[in-house]
Formats: structure tokens, sequence, C-alpha cells
């Protein structure tokens, strides 16, 4: 008969103890376990009390050999509150002869079960592995489940990454919900427009609305300042929400109609566009996954997209500065070429068409599809794939394991009928779905690498695009972290090739969230220990930095509306020279819908007032030997990038500093 004494602890939060009944049973490596025993009822009067350590004896008539598992199942108790229960860990001592000394026991070496998690009696049976394992192949059934039952897949929408199968935040349980501690955030003078279906009446009424609320937000007065300034337009290109779009180009589009000629007034003396674009230094912006993209109905009034197509030269001054813009694909005599030339009200109506496509791109492809639903997909099948001990389980949960919340309730009101996508923006719910779709079929892993992605758009040499030098560096401190954990747990590239729950991981975000699309580029397995260090690298910066980088800089460049407009009342123009500056009002949103968004822009803009920064571990994991030298490591280097960028930045007219680490958030929660 063996003998083991059993420590299970309780994490010392005041609501972490329960009064439901623990049971218990060991399993070894050679197929046998205990019976179950009750560890706080009966014969053992223990109570799982907040930081209570509940010590008891286990024997098993069977050989166990090693300890691998230990199994736990919360019961109610009857007449008692059926409370949730908060495991810090198990630990598991064998006991053998002291045969040395002729009576007695000794205490052999002692086995961590780690947990760290959320127990409920609907959970059934738990199962926490053996976390002093030097191998993490061993397949168990020690996954964390949603809400007491096995995560599912779903189908959010056609060709859209699949979301978790769950409508309610209840569903979730209290190990994947969270509460965030708003910062405060003055709306006063947002509310109160519901009634206004109508135009702004002037760019006075307009202002007067913004100094309302953006007085104390200096990028945002910058933005009004200098909006419609060719330089700025590029400026954001770089810069702005959405740096993912602009991409050097050595060709012209086939479908820009356009003499070349006619753009040698915008280009150096002397030089041609087929010289500069030889250079490198023409730049294209593209929107055609909006093309034929059904129009959202506003206020009763039909809105209208574009699919814009812009060059862009990049000057002596290093400036970047729109030289041509085709508001639709298909090059025809109702689809001029606008150009710095024509009259000032029809090239600032062209420049605020793109900005409102950009807008739509923005927010459904480069916010919501590479940062919340990649999030959402790589945290669910984590919680189907890798147990708990699993190493990269352990690593990558703090920065993904909150979108499954955020994600839901997005579903549950921005995305759905009557909210803000329904309201106010020019694709509304019937395009979500479609250009979601285009968006998923046009994603490529490399886009999601910084390194390729930006060697692959061209934009990592340019000396003012400061998304490019912050991300590059963002992304290799993160790389290094991440290197140097599959370093402590993975000897070689075969210990990789051999972990199944891995490739089970892999296969699972693939199906699920590439959708089977082998153009993606999206590793289908894992062979070697630098490629599963930069798909994990690339998961933590997405769900980090990028988002960063795409959500928190909202308010500060949308606040003015004509800089950004979520939606368009009229067609774009098919003609020149028929309009004056104060007629563009009349083709913005409407007062409502523009204060409507900027209501939920100001929400989701806003970092927590609790929110933990980039790589700030709150988790045991992290808190001793390798792990926490990592950890120590890669903060410092991206406390440097911070002081860095803060130092730059007191030379800069207009800060950039969404990218500064000690800004980043360490997921996706809002």
């Amino acid at each position: 008969m063996e003998e083991f004494q059993v420590i299970v602890h309780t994490l010392p939060a005041p609501t972490s103890g329960t009064y439901s009944i623990l049971r218990l049973t060991l399993i070894g490596s050679e197929g046998g376990e205990t019976p179950p025993i009750s560890v706080n009822a009966g014969a053992n009067q223990h109570h799982l009390l907040p930081g209570s350590a509940c010590v008891v004896r286990v024997w098993s008539e069977v050989a166990l050999g090693r300890v691998v598992l230990v199994r736990l199942r919360l019961e109610a108790r009857t007449g008692f509150p059926d409370l949730d229960w908060h495991c810090r860990g198990v630990e598991v001592r064998r006991l053998c002869d002291r045969q040395e000394e002729g009576t007695g026991l000794q205490h052999q070496g002692v086995e961590h079960f780690p947990c760290s998690r959320w127990l409920r009696s609907v959970d059934g049976d738990v199962e926490l592995r053996n976390g002093d394992s030097e191998s993490f192949a061993f397949s168990t059934n020690s996954l964390m489940s949603c809400g007491g039952l096995p995560c599912r897949w779903r189908t959010f929408a056609e060709g859209v990454p699949h979301c978790v199968d769950m409508t309610s935040l209840k569903e979730l349980g209290p190990n994947l919900s969270y509460t965030r501690q708003s910062p405060g955030i003055n709306l006063q003078y947002l509310r109160g427009f519901d009634e206004r279906a109508e135009s702004w009446s002037s760019f006075t009424e307009l202002e007067t609305m913004f100094s309302h609320n953006g007085s104390q937000n200096t990028v945002a007065k910058y933005v009004q300042a200098h909006w419609a300034e060719d330089w700025f337009f590029g400026y954001q290109c770089l810069n702005g929400c959405n740096p993912l779009m602009v991409r050097q180009t050595r060709l012209l589009p086939p479908n820009l109609s356009i003499n070349s000629d006619i753009l040698c007034p915008f280009l150096p003396d002397g030089s041609s566009l087929e010289q500069e674009l030889e250079r490198g230094s023409i730049f294209l912006l593209d929107y055609e996954m909006l093309e034929g993209v059904p129009a959202n109905v506003i206020n009763g009034k039909q809105q209208f997209l574009a699919a814009p197509l812009v060059l862009l030269h990049l000057n002596q001054e290093e400036e970047l500065k729109p030289i041509a813009i085709q508001l639709q694909q298909a090059p025809g005599p109702q689809n001029p070429v606008f150009l710095p030339s024509d009259p000032g009200p029809d090239w600032l109506l062209a420049k605020t068409w793109v900005r409102c496509s950009d807008f739509q791109c923005h927010q459904l492809s480069s916010h919501f599809l590479r940062t919340h639903l990649l999030g959402e997909v790589c945290c669910t099948a984590t919680l189907r794939q890798l147990p708990e001990v699993h190493p990269l389980h352990q690593l990558l949960m703090p920065h993904i394991k909150t979108t499954l919340q955020i994600n839901i309730q997005a579903r549950a009101s921005l995305l759905a009928a009557n909210g803000v996508f329904d309201k106010a923006i020019g694709c509304g719910l019937e395009a979500l779905p479609v250009l979601l779709s285009r968006a998923t079929e046009r994603l490529r892993y490399r886009s999601l690498c910084v390194p390729d992605d930006l060697a692959d758009r061209g934009i990592h040499t340019l000396k003012h695009c400061y998304y490019a030098h912050d991300a590059l560096r963002v992304w290799t401190a993160l790389h290094r972290f991440v290197s140097g954990w599959v370093d402590v747990y993975y000897l070689g590239n075969q210990d990789v090739e051999q972990d199944s729950e891995l490739q089970s991981w892999i296969t699972e975000i693939y199906t699920h969230g590439f959708l089977q699309l082998p153009h993606s580029g999206c590793p289908q397995s894992f062979q070697t220990k630098p490629e599963l260090s930069q798909f994990v690298t690339m998961v933590i910066y997405c769900c980090s930095a990028l988002h960063a980088a795409v959500n928190f800089s909202q308010v500060d460049f949308d606040l003015w509306m004509p800089n950004c407009p979520a939606s368009m009342t009229h067609p774009p123009p098919q003609t020149k020279g028929m309009l004056t500056e104060d007629e563009i009002l009349s083709i913005l949103p409407d007062v409502n819908s523009t204060c409507n968004l900027l209501i939920t822009l100001f929400l989701l803009s806003q970092p927590a007032a609790d929110y933990v920064p980039l790589c700030q571990y709150r988790e045991p994991v992290f808190s001793s030997g390798a792990p926490r030298r990592l950890v120590e490591k890669v903060q410092a280097e991206l406390r440097a990038i911070s002081d860095e960028i803060t130092d730059r930045n007191k030379k800069l007219e207009l800060p950039y500093d969404y990218m500064s680490p000690d800004r980043i958030e360490n997921s996706v929660a809002i």
C-alpha cells in the first residue's frame, strides 16, 4: 500500500473559500488511481477557507508510479450556499518507510499541481497536471472549460473566423470573465442629440460641439487644425488609427485611369512618374475590398461607400502626400481622378471620401479581425487543446483570455441591431459579414508578423513612420522573450514536432481562424522552435501592441468628425467644379449619428484605470525560476523602449505614443 500526504491550497483573497465538499483523486503514470476522498467532510474536518492549506492522507492499494494527475470535484453541501472556490494548487508528497531508523515515515520529494483558477460544482471533474514534469507531451483531460462546459466553436458569419459558442457572459464562468474599472469619462456634451437626424448646419456648429469635448485633447486639436492639409493626410496613413493599409508600389494599378504626365507637377522638377516608381517613392492605398459592399441606411437615408485608389508621393522632405485619388475601382468618365490642382472643395472631398473608406477597413479589418477575432480564436483553441500546465497555455492566457468577454459583449451590442454599426456606420449590419469575409480571405500570416509586414509594404525605412519604428522594437523585445520561453521548455526541434497538444492547437487555429485557406500562409503544424516562437510572438503582439495602436488612437483622430467620417450621405462625385466647401457638410454624417459614434469611441478608446501594462504578470508561474528571469529581462527592454519613445516625442510637434510599452495593455480588454 502506498501513502501520500496531500496539501490543498486556497487563494487568500476574501471570497476564495467555499462551503462545498471537495473530492480528490490521485492518478498515477502506471494507470492506477486512488478512490475519491473528501478533503473537507466526514473524517476530514478541514474547511476551504481563504488562504487555507488543507492537509489530508491518501492511501492507494495499487501501485501508482509517479503521480501525474490530481482530479478534483466540487459538490454543493446540503443546506449551504453553492459558492465557487478558488484553488491555488495542490502539493503531493509520497510517504515511505523510514527503514534506516526502523519505524515511522519520511517524505519524498514534493510534486506540485498548479491551478490558480475558480472551481464550481457545475464543472464536474477537473484534472490538474503535474507542474514539475519536464515533458509536456503527456495528453490529459486537464483542459480549462468555459463556464463548466467544454469550449465549442460556432460560425459567426460565413467566411469569417469562428468564435466561441456563447452568447452571454454568464456562460464564461469566473475564470474567463473580468471587471474593467472605467477611467471616468465625461460624456455629458455628447448626449442629448438623438433627435437631430439632420446634417450639421455649419462648421461653426460642429466646432462648438468639438470644443466642449476636445478642449483637453491636444492630439484632437492638432487634427482639427491640420486635417485638410495634404501632408497630414499622408501622416495619418503612417501613424494614424490605421497604419496597416499604405504600401510602396513599383507599378501603377491597371485600373487607375491616369496619364502619368498629369502627375509631373506634383513630382520633383525634371522627374517622371516612372522614375519615381523605380526610385520607390510612390505609395498606394487600395480599398478594393469595399467594392460593391452594400451601404447602410441611417436615419431613413441611404448611405454610400467608395472603394478608392490613392497614389501618394514621398517627397524630399520625407513627407508622404496624395497626388491622385480615384474613388471607385472601375475607371470611366463618371469616375474622375482627383488631383491636388483641382478646385479646393473637390480635392478636400476626395480626401474625405478616402478617410471614410479607411474608417470602414480600420474598424472591421485592422481592428476587429486582426486583434479581437484573432485573439478569440487563439484563446478558444488554447482552452480546447492546451492543458493549464502547458508552458504555452501559461504564457499566452494573460494576453488572450479577455478576448472572449469583450467579443461576446461586442456581438451583443456594437455589432447587433440598434448598435453603433447599425445606427452610425456606413457599412452597417448587412455589409458587416461581407466586409469581414473579404478581409479574412485577404488576410496573410506575413502581414501579422511585423518585420515581414513592414518590409513587404516598404515602410520600414521611412523617417516619419513612427508606428513602424516602435512596432519593430516592441516586436523584437517580445520575440526575444518568447524565444527564451520556448528554449526553456523545448530542448530541440524534435520536442516541438512531438508535442501532440501543440500540433492540435495550431491545427485548430488554422482550421477555425484561417479557415484552412492555404494562401493565408498560416502554419498548419510546427516543425521548429523558430517557427513556434514567431507564431506565439505574433499572437501576443496582435493582442497587445497592435490593439493599442489601432484602438486607443481612435478618439484622437476621429473626434474632429470631418477627418474620419463613419458614413457619407451622398454618392461619390462624378464631376469636378460643382462644389463649395460648406456643401461638404451636407455629405457628412448627421448630428445624432456623429455624437452616438463618438460616445462609443470614447468608451472604447480609454485604457482602464486598472489596466495591466505589457508583460506585467500577476500569475504565479512568472514569479520564480527561469520564467521570472525572462520576465525581468523583457520588462527592462520595454522600459528602455518607453524611455526612448518619450525622448523622441519631446522633439515632435505631434507626439506618437500609442506603441510606448507603458501605454500598451497586456491584452484586448476593451
